[in-house]
């Protein structure tokens, strides 16, 4: 794994703190409908303030272009900063400039102050040198706490890093940490759960997998396409026929590199794609030509939890069914509660992450009974995919 300097590294003390937040967080008639993202910020914020920094937060919000869009603001969060860490956190109506420069003069020793939106400067996006050290000005240190954000090349991500001594906080560090127990340095045997609707989505994702896991059991719609190339009948299933080649030749790259492809050997069909719509469990094989695959069937399931009782890790990206959508999430539920047992009792070591996948496994109610869940999406497939992430890039030490 990289070296990365961490809050064990910084003595905040006196110290002005730029803390690179995500607080993109879903809001719904103003109101914030899901706090996880802030809660999970919140311990760095506390240790670093608690410490005696001067602790300067910032971060996007929304598309708002490089404009000043007021329902875009950051304010709102620097009420919901304050109220989850039950201490006071000032406003600056700017990120940058005289404005952020006054606020952050004010700031005392334990103080925490909210900058506005970084995306209402054009030159956020396009990582333009001048924002990052405009951002620089404001602080002595910088600390990366969004992990979220990381797979972009920003001004607040990437810019500002090579702009100062730069640390990562608690939840970059929880995160790098879970991402290298999966693929970096894993305990083996691992397995990697991949779902999903598409397998066009989600090419260098499969490719890299093959070459780096144990076992790949693909699940979702995405097996579809594969059975289907195979030469399956699959009915009105949804699956990409121009993607038959490509799903061949991963199946071949995967044999080539001995890793094993598991694909649904059974089904869940139904005539339409509707809660509680009548069911049959099918061979793959036997999908008749009115109805679809909506769900992985029985037998599958069981091949699937075999394989996990032999596991050491697993990596779990997207659900094997369309979960939001009972019946069909049935899989997915038994699938998660075998990996929160084998978590709890056998030490697998179990990571997920992506939109689908975070609210899959809280449906299933197991999110919190399994090693890591990673709420960024972006970042975590990207890493998945083997790809450099700019923003962690820029944190590493010699």
């Amino acid at each position: 794994m990289p070296r990365f300097r961490t809050l064990d590294d910084l003595d905040p003390r006196g110290k002005r703190v730029l803390l690179r937040a995500d607080l993109n967080v879903p809001v719904r008639d103003g109101r914030i409908t899901d706090r996880t993202r802030i809660e999970r910020l919140c311990p760095t914020i506390r240790e670093l303030a608690e410490k005696g920094g001067r602790v300067i937060v910032c971060s996007h919000f929304d598309r708002p272009k490089g404009k000043r869009v007021p329902e875009m603001s950051l304010r709102p969060m620097a009420e919901a900063l304050a109220a989850v860490l039950d201490r006071t956190v000032g406003f600056a109506d700017d990120c940058v400039g005289p404005e952020a420069e006054a606020a952050v003069a004010k700031l005392a020793d334990g103080e925490v102050l909210l900058l506005e939106n970084t995306r209402f400067h054009a030159g956020e996006e396009k990582n333009d040198p001048a924002l990052a050290a405009g951002l620089a000005k404001l602080a002595d240190v910088f600390v990366n706490d969004a992990f979220s954000a990381a797979h972009r090349a920003h001004a607040s991500t990437e810019g500002v890093a090579r702009l100062l001594p730069s640390y990562a906080g608690r939840l970059m560090q929880a995160e790098l940490e879970a991402l290298d127990a999966a693929l970096g340095s894993p305990k083996r045997p691992v397995v990697a759960i991949v779902g999903g609707a598409k397998v066009s989505t989600k090419l260098d994702l499969l490719g890299n997998l093959s070459k780096r896991v144990d076992v790949l059991v693909i699940g979702g719609a995405m097996a579809n396409t594969f059975l289907a190339a195979q030469g399956h009948k699959m009915g009105k299933s949804l699956q990409e026929a121009e993607m038959h080649d490509t799903a061949r030749q991963i199946l071949e790259q995967a044999k080539s590199g001995r890793c094993e492809i598991l694909l649904p050997s059974d089904l869940v069909v139904a005539a339409t794609f509707a809660e509680h719509a009548p069911t049959r469990t099918v061979g793959v094989d036997a999908v008749p030509s009115d109805m679809m695959a909506l769900d992985i069937g029985p037998d599958t399931v069981a091949a699937i939890e075999a394989r996990l009782r032999q596991a050491a890790t697993l990596v779990w990206n997207g659900p094997v069914g369309a979960f939001e959508t009972p019946p069909f999430d049935a899989a997915t539920v038994e699938i998660a509660a075998s990996v929160a047992g084998l978590t709890q009792s056998a030490g697998l070591v179990s990571i997920g992450g992506g939109g689908d996948t975070v609210a899959a496994l809280k449906h299933a109610g197991v999110a919190e009974r399994m090693t890591y869940v990673s709420a960024a999406g972006g970042a975590f497939l990207e890493w998945l995919e083997g790809k450099t992430l700019p923003g962690v890039a820029a944190l590493e030490t010699a």
